[in-house]
């Protein structure tokens, strides 16, 4: 059996080289704390050489990508709402721009705007948008979002508030088998090495933890797998075996209540079977497994490998990131979310049949929502 072994054991282990228990306390306190909340890390977007300022090389070149993302949302702008553009759309462009500016994330929406124009361009369907980002002008004026926040009255300040900084969150709607031809052609525009998916960390549920604690412990499989079927749905070990009468009879009812009672009487005796029990709650929780976020995309300035720890992922070639979604965006870096749709999918091959059947050609984007 392994098992970390305590401080004496060690003494005794290595008493003929105490040397080694203090260089290893020694290395313990020469480790630094690694602080990971930073500044967003954002991609270089390449600009038109015309955006390009005799500055941009002493601001980093957001001076060229404000300068481009205007241009962008006014030609843009002129489309959705005829030039020229109304004053009072006009008043509140300027303003999302100029906050745009102020926070630093010209780049964020020209990458976003950039891969949704390549997704139209390639015949992927593009979602109308989602959440807060359809409040925002800029972004459906290039073409982000297919949803008017003037019509609507929806607010830009929901999405990207002045007053509380925070990277704005576009999650894009693609059809389902369009979306991996989304993520190569980010793949293709920022290097294999600045594009990772995201790792997601699997922990052991109570049945799990049981099935996990019998193996090492030799329990028979056929035990072991008695013990879990009568382990009660969505119970956690900790709470079912150190729960009194009363507490158990509160929360489980009939047959769930008979299991509970049960599996804490077993739990209580001195077999294996108990044995496998007390150990299996010390599990519970513990991290068992890894995945893949469904739909987050990291894309870096740099070859990611400078930045954060990456693994390969099962049957990708992609790599993955080994923060999950709850530290890479502390650890600075640009999430953005793909989201496949079969309903998308749907939608464009219903037009397709439409299409081949009476000759019609629908743009689904431009029907009136209140066409009967």
């Amino acid at each position: 059996k392994f098992y970390l072994t305590t401080q004496a054991e060690m003494r005794k282990r290595f008493a003929d080289w105490p040397e080694a228990l203090a260089n290893l306390a020694e290395i313990l306190e020469k480790v630094e704390n690694f602080g990971l909340a930073r500044d967003v890390l954002l991609p270089a977007f390449e600009i038109p050489s015309e955006f390009v300022h005799p500055d941009d090389a002493v601001d980093g070149g957001k001076r060229g990508e404000n300068a481009y993302l205007r241009h962008l949302t006014y030609v843009g702008a002129a489309k959705r709402w005829g030039d020229p553009v109304p004053a009072e759309i006009v008043e509140r462009i300027d303003f999302e721009l100029e906050t745009i500016e102020r926070t630093g994330y010209p780049g964020y929406f020209l990458i976003v705007q950039d891969f949704c124009q390549a997704a139209r361009d390639m015949g992927v369907s593009v979602g109308p948008g989602r959440g807060s980002a359809a409040g925002s002008a800029v972004a459906y004026a290039t073409g982000i979002t297919n949803v008017d926040p003037i019509t609507y009255d929806l607010l830009f300040e929901r999405f990207l508030n002045p007053d509380r900084v925070s990277l704005p969150d576009i999650d894009i709607d693609f059809d389902d088998r369009g979306r991996d031809k989304v993520i190569q052609y980010v793949i293709d525009k920022y290097g294999a090495n600045q594009v990772a998916q995201i790792i997601t960390y699997g922990s052991m549920a109570a049945k799990s933890a049981i099935k996990d604690a019998g193996r090492a412990l030799d329990l028979p499989f056929d035990e072991a797998d008695r013990l879990t079927k009568s382990v009660p749905d969505n119970s956690s070990l900790p709470v079912l075996l150190d729960s009194d009468d009363a507490a158990i009879r509160e929360k489980f009812r009939n047959e769930d209540y008979d299991k509970a009672v049960a599996l804490r009487e077993m739990a209580k005796g001195t077999d294996l079977k108990a044995a496998t029990l007390q150990q299996a709650k010390v599990l519970e929780g513990s991290l068992r497994n890894t995945g893949i976020h469904a739909c987050g995309v990291i894309i870096t300035p740099s070859d990611i490998r400078e930045l954060i720890p990456v693994a390969t992922a099962k049957d990708s070639a992609m790599w993955t990131t080994q923060f999950d979604n709850a530290v890479v965006e502390s650890a600075g870096l640009l999430k953005m979310d793909f989201l496949g749709l079969k309903t998308l999918t749907l939608i464009k091959d219903s037009l397709e049949l439409v299409r081949k059947r009476h000759g019609i050609d629908i743009d689904i984007e431009h029907i009136p929502l209140d066409d009967t």
